[in-house]
This record gives structure tokens, sequence and C-alpha cells, in this order.
């Protein structure tokens, strides 16, 4: 079966307010995908009309070259664990449960990742601290072999050891049968190193959709004396400055190696690469567009 996902031309609006706006999209069966985004980007809609959860105003969803919502062929392959609806269940109620509809579940690791995590099997969902309730969700979600694995903001309330453990067993997992993982996130630092490609989405829009190296490659920071970088980053798209005296670091939109080789009679610069948080923190800041 394909696993490929393609939004064609999707826009969603709830009342007057157009939520997702013309949202072209491919997303490859067999990576790890990072969503990014502040809060209020339009995550959370995104991944909704994906899980089937939501209908797109216009356009298409599909998973394969079938359309997603209400397909019942296509939703068990489909992992969503945004919300419990079943919480007067105990925690080993709910993976049995799971693995009563979910075609490729695996109980037997979804009580591992319970011991792992220290997750109460007895308990009563309700019972759950947020953390825990997080916890549940990771492990629902890695157990439940779903082709496509969404995680919506899913290391809430995880103290930093748990999450840690949580990227661990991404990479485990997708290492053992490659699926397709969606993590989404606005919190990037802890979680790059994970992604294989790279969506950030901004006021609805999608505004970058690259392999994570390519994404990265895309900005710099360019350091020396200020009249130098001045000079140098004059006609570049500025993301960001500091100064200290009289030495300047400007973060500049371009292509790293492009820069280096254009450095030549400026010898005192350093052009140094940036991270993904510091790319999408700046680029999705509100005096900046896209």
């Amino acid at each position: 079966m394909n696993f490929d996902v393609r939004f064609e031309n999707v826009t969603l609006k709830y009342q007057n307010t157009e939520v997702l706006k013309d949202i072209y999209l491919t997303i490859n069966y067999g990576k790890i995908y990072g969503l990014l985004g502040k809060n209020g980007a339009g995550k959370t809609t995104l991944l909704s009309l994906l899980a089937s959860f939501l209908s797109p105003s216009t356009g298409s969803v599909t998973v394969g070259d079938k359309n997603v919502y209400e397909n019942e062929k296509i939703i068990p392959y489909i992992y969503f664990g945004n919300n419990f609806y079943y919480k007067n269940e105990l925690v080993a109620d709910y993976f049995k449960f799971n693995n009563s509809f979910r075609p490729n579940f695996d109980l037997d690791y979804a009580n591992d990742l319970a011991s792992i995590f220290k997750l109460p099997l007895n308990k009563p969902i309700y019972d759950l601290s947020m953390g825990k309730i997080s916890a549940l969700n990771a492990t629902v979600g890695l157990a439940s072999g779903s082709p496509i694995t969404i995680f919506d903001e899913a290391y809430i309330g995880m103290d930093f050891f748990t999450r840690d453990l949580f990227y661990q067993e991404i990479l485990k997992e997708q290492k053992r049968c490659q699926r397709t993982f969606i993590l989404s996130t606005h919190i990037v630092s802890e979680m790059e190193y994970l992604f294989d490609h790279v969506l950030i989405l901004d006021n609805g829009r999608i505004v970058i959709d690259d392999d994570y190296n390519q994404v990265i490659s895309m900005g710099a920071k360019v350091t020396g004396g200020y009249k130098q970088v001045d000079k140098f980053v004059n006609d570049k798209k500025k993301l960001s400055d500091k100064q200290l005296g009289g030495i300047k670091s400007v973060m500049i939109l371009d292509n790293i190696e492009q820069l280096e080789g254009a450095k030549g009679p400026y010898k005192g610069l350093e052009i140094s690469p940036v991270s993904l948080h510091e790319l999408f923190s700046n680029l999705t800041r509100e005096d900046q567009s896209l």
C-alpha cells in the first residue's frame, strides 16, 4: 500500500477566518518530518486534516491515491493521539483497545514502553498527570506501528529525561521498521537532530518545505568589524543583528557555501552556520516575511 501523503490546494476556513491557505504539500513515506510553527500557526489543524478529524473547505488530502476523510480503510494506519476519549479506561485496557483495531499494534512493545516511561498500567487515564498522559500518547503512537504516526507537541509535561527517552525510541523504531513520523513542535532545539525533512508553517501557509540539511544551509551568521559586516550584508536579507563595541554579528538568509566563496576581499569576516532553532525563531518573527 502507498502511504505517501498529498495536500492539493487545501484551504480550511472557520467561519470567515482562513486557518490554512493554499496548502500544496507532499509527505513522502519513510521519513521523520519536523512540522514547525508558532502557537496558532495552524499545525494542529493541518494534522487533523491528515488524521481525518476535519474535512478541508477546498482541495483534497490523500494517502496514496485515496481521500483520507472518513475513509475506514486508511484511518487505522494513521496515528494521531492528541485526545483521549476513553478516560475512564485503565492504561492496560487502553492498550488492548488499540490492539483490537490497529493492524500493526505491538502489545508487547507497548508494555515494554510503559515500563520505560513508568506508566502505571492499572490506573485510569483520568488519574494520570499531564506528563504521564504525554507518555501514554508516546507509548501508543510508537507501539501502533502505524505507517503514518503523528506526534503533536507530544512532549508537554514530560521532564527532560523522559523526553530524551522518547526521542531515542523514535530513532530506534524508525531504524527497526521504517515509517513516517510527523513531529509537530514550536520548541526546536531539542528535536532538530531527529528530522530528515523540515516543514515550517506560518500564518496558515507552508513557508519552508525541504530536506533538513538544505534548510539549515539557507542561513548563516556573518561576524567581524561592523563596517566590513555592514558592507558585506548590505544587499542580503537580514534576520537579526547584534553588536558589541566594534564587533557585529548579523544573521542572514543566504547559502553558507556561496557566502564563503564571496568573502574573498573581506579578510576579517567569520561566516558560521546557524541552527534550525535560530533560523526558525527569526524567520517566524512578526517583522519578517517570506
